[in-house]
């Protein structure tokens, strides 16, 4: 069976993550902190609707990874570049599970005297799982299925994808896919994108095409992330434009990468680009797309670009 490190599993609940199986976790969003004490909402609750104190933010494959982009917050030197196997936990089990450990999280804020209890009491039922956090979800080979039940059950689903593994990619779409498909655009080219994410497979850049060729069919919403780094990968509208168009997807989130976490490490705090600096970036792009600039949010530092 499939596990997670034991030192690494420590580390991470330090980090205040809890896992969930043998290869799973769960971490309480800021957003949703803030949500639930009334301060401010995530972006995507302003851009989507998607209510930030009922989103549950997991990951079905915690340390399972083939990239280590440079800007990333995680530790990615301890992450596995290879799928998990077969014998990886149930789709059901992982999201009951992941669904118990965020009731567990939130419970200390019904004693928080700026709660909104209203808001704690919804937060006992999320009804919007966001298949990111950390590690790769398609590294998991039942993500698909994972998927199923989630919609099975009601909720809607938001899953991210760096399109490193596009056979899997290919069965989520044959499933019907997520209410909301992102795939991670990050470098333009081929050369670009191995300084910049700095993937493990030799194959890497065949990998991410075959994934756009696939995303180019899938007929459900689909959304770009593109993480700005300056200095590194804030050129090239050309490529950026083609690649984008290739895949077609209604909505394009521009955002900046942020000096938090390990990135730290590995950039200086000037990588880092100020809303502005995404603001103009995302207005060009916009124009070559011919998509409109619908929405931003200045405090992730994240405009939306959306198809005409």
């Amino acid at each position: 069976m499939v596990k997670l490190d034991d030192n690494y599993k420590l580390l991470l609940e330090k980090q205040q993550y809890r896992i969930v199986g043998n290869h799973s976790a769960v971490k309480l969003c800021t957003w949703l902190k803030k949500s639930l004490r009334g301060d401010s909402v995530c972006y995507k609750e302003k851009f989507y609707g998607i209510k930030s104190h009922r989103c549950l933010q997991m990951t079905p494959a915690v340390a399972w990874c083939p990239n280590k982009c440079v800007f990333c917050w995680r530790s990615t030197d301890k992450t596995e570049a290879s799928e998990l196997g077969s014998d990886s936990d149930d789709p059901e089990e992982i999201l009951d599970g992941a669904i118990r450990m965020q009731r567990s999280l939130i419970t200390g804020f019904k004693g928080f005297s700026g709660t909104d209890m209203v808001k704690w009491e919804e937060a006992q039922d999320p009804i919007n799982v966001a298949i990111s956090l950390t590690g790769e979800p398609t590294a998991y080979p039942k993500i698909a299925g994972l998927i199923d039940v989630c919609n099975k059950r009601g909720f809607t689903t938001f899953l991210v994808t760096n399109g490193q593994f596009p056979d899997t990619v290919q069965k989520i779409c044959d499933m019907g896919g997520p209410t909301q498909f992102y795939l991670s655009i990050d470098a333009p080219t081929k050369e670009l994108y191995k300084k910049t994410c700095v993937p493990m497979f030799k194959d890497y850049w065949s990998r991410f095409e075959k994934t756009i060729n696939t995303l180019s069919k899938f007929k459900g919403k689909k959304a770009v992330r593109l993480t700005l780094v300056k200095g590194l990968n804030m050129d090239d509208f050309e490529n950026y434009v083609k690649l984008i168009l290739k895949v077609n997807p209604k909505f394009v989130e521009v955002k900046a990468y942020m000096w938090v976490g390990f990135s730290k490490h590995r950039l200086d705090y000037d990588a880092m680009p100020v809303h502005s600096e995404v603001l103009h970036f995302a207005e060009k792009l916009a124009k070559l797309l011919n998509y409109s600039v619908t929405n931003e949010s200045e405090a992730s530092r994240v405009v939306l670009l959306e198809r005409k």
